[in-house]
């Protein structure tokens, strides 16, 4: 037996926190291909330099 789940996690060089439009297109890619192989997804975290940005926080899963 495998994963039944998972959080995706990345930073970016700069700091900031707020997903950009490759990020948001990548999380719906992923949520659509774990869908498959029955794993869901359960955040995408982007962490910065002194906070992070939660997907499932804002609305965006």
């Amino acid at each position: 037996s495998g994963a039944s789940a998972l959080i995706l996690v990345h930073n970016h060089p700069s700091g900031a926190t707020r997903p950009s439009d490759a990020d948001i297109r990548l999380t719906k890619t992923i949520q659509e291909a774990t869908k498959l192989i029955d794993v869901q997804v359960h955040d995408h975290l982007i962490v910065g330099d002194d906070r992070f940005f939660s997907f499932r926080e804002e609305g965006l899963m």
